[in-house]
């Protein structure tokens, strides 16, 4: 396992180069245009790039507690925050090394509380889980899945720590649980977060503890004055999901920019030459998807849920195509932020152990307003154009699309991420990180 583990991220590094040296080969666009691209990138200012919601980035201390940070995100509404370094104390260094230690991400949060699955006992107490059905087996057993355990052994233990805290809590009785299923139910989403969060041992843990589990990012920030291609290259060829923005002088940050955000820039600039020269390009001009039907990750729809955010934390991915039928068809997708419904909402966690992927779609979209139906996954042709991909991604806030083949809508024959997106637009001058930083940026990346 310890050498699986150290084989992944030993070859992090080499995987940079790679990908984005098969999207250059792939694309069919010449070169001088590539070029163009590029130095035009380079010659737009980070400091143009509009401002987060606010106008202030919010920032999690790396000393605040699981309860406190998740307090954060969720009355903020963002999946992600930089963490800042407390040790620094306040003015004594400019440097944002000193500053920051990472960024912190919700679901990364969602999926340490399953790890750790005692903290879903505390939630529920012995009487209060017998009411709405889920024993303590589940809990251990979702703690178990979710870390990759599946030996009598392992549930076992992670039960009877679980049961064990549950019991001495008593929060049955001091907490006033539910003695009957619905009113068990119902109090579930409510346990999460003034419950379960106020125990130990996730009431003393903080947020620096569990920093580097996954979905972790390193704090790797560029400045106002630094260009918009640098940005570009973290969010696709090095696989960041967000990149902060500091003043040169002034280690505080100023802005935060997402792969999200990116793509919704680039839907705004339509109407631009540039832009649309590209965009009316179809996406196989661009060698799109550079992933292909034999690398997609899929699940079927009567998988387990606990086996899709299973398969995306042991391949580091933030979404997977549900398919059904031995004839693979396409029905719907599973997003890593979706994690966070298996807590929030009860018609789902009172029924976790036998919850399958499609009746965990269905329950999302019943509890969920202005829904009535599962959504059809967000789809395209090889035919299609790079800018209609870009408004489908930007309009529908999505991450992902899949493309399906040209005489048969529902087989997925590839899929193009925000990361594919951007990396059409670009490539990378020689050293130009490196240069940039002033140090080998891919070290650090790798950490």
């Amino acid at each position: 396992m310890a050498q699986a583990q150290e084989a992944r991220e030993g070859s992090r590094l080499p995987s940079f180069d790679a990908y984005f040296e098969t999207i250059q080969l792939r694309k069919k666009l010449p070169h001088s245009l590539q070029e163009t691209l590029t130095a035009a990138f380079a010659r737009i200012p980070v400091s143009s790039f509009p401002q987060v919601p606010g106008g202030k980035v919010i920032e999690i201390m790396a000393d605040t507690s699981i309860t406190n940070a998740v307090k954060i995100l969720s009355e903020c509404n963002i999946m992600s925050a930089p963490v800042k370094n407390p040790d620094a104390g306040s003015g004594t260094s400019t440097d944002w090394r000193d500053r920051y230690l990472g960024i912190i991400d919700y679901a990364a949060i969602i999926l340490w509380v399953l790890e750790s699955a005692e903290l879903a006992a505390v939630a529920l107490s012995a009487s209060s889980a017998a009411a709405a059905g889920v024993g303590a087996g589940a809990v251990g057993a979702i703690g178990a899945l979710a870390l990759g355990a599946t030996g009598p052994a392992a549930v076992a233990g992670i039960t009877v720590a679980a049961v064990g805290a549950a019991m001495a809590g008593g929060l049955a009785t001091d907490k006033g649980a539910g003695k009957d299923a619905p009113t068990a139910a119902d109090k579930l989403g409510e346990d999460f977060y003034k419950i379960i969060l106020k125990e130990e041992p996730f009431k003393s843990t903080t947020v620096r503890s569990i920093l580097r589990s996954y979905r972790w990012a390193p704090f790797l920030p560029v400045a106002t004055d630094s260009s918009m291609l640098t940005v570009m290259l973290l969010l696709s060829k090095y696989r960041l999901r967000n990149v902060p923005v500091i003043e040169p002088g002034n280690p505080d940050m100023k802005n935060f920019i997402t792969q999200s955000a990116v793509i919704q820039g680039l839907e705004e600039c339509k109407g631009r030459d540039w832009f649309d020269c590209i965009a009316a390009r179809p996406i196989s001009d661009l060698g799109l998807p550079f992933m292909s039907s034999s690398e997609v990750i899929s699940i079927q729809s009567d998988e387990l849920i606990l086996e899709a955010f299973k398969r995306m934390r042991e391949n580091q991915i933030g979404g997977l195509p549900v398919m059904e039928g031995p004839q693979m068809k396409i029905i719907g997708n599973v997003s890593i932020r979706d994690i966070r419904h298996l807590l929030l909402k009860p018609e789902l966690f009172s029924n976790f152990r036998q919850l399958t992927v499609r009746d965990f779609m269905n329950t999302v979209v019943s509890t969920t307003p202005d829904s009535g139906r599962v959504m059809p996954p967000i789809t395209c042709r090889m035919e299609s154009t790079l800018g209609s991909v870009i408004h489908s991604l930007a309009s529908k806030s999505v991450h992902r699309i899949y493309v399906v083949a040209d005489h048969n809508e529902d087989e997925v024959v590839g899929v193009i991420t925000l990361r594919d997106v951007i990396s059409c637009f670009i490539y990378e001058p020689p050293n130009h990180l490196d240069n940039y930083f002033g140090f080998s940026a891919k070290e650090m990346l790798n950490q």
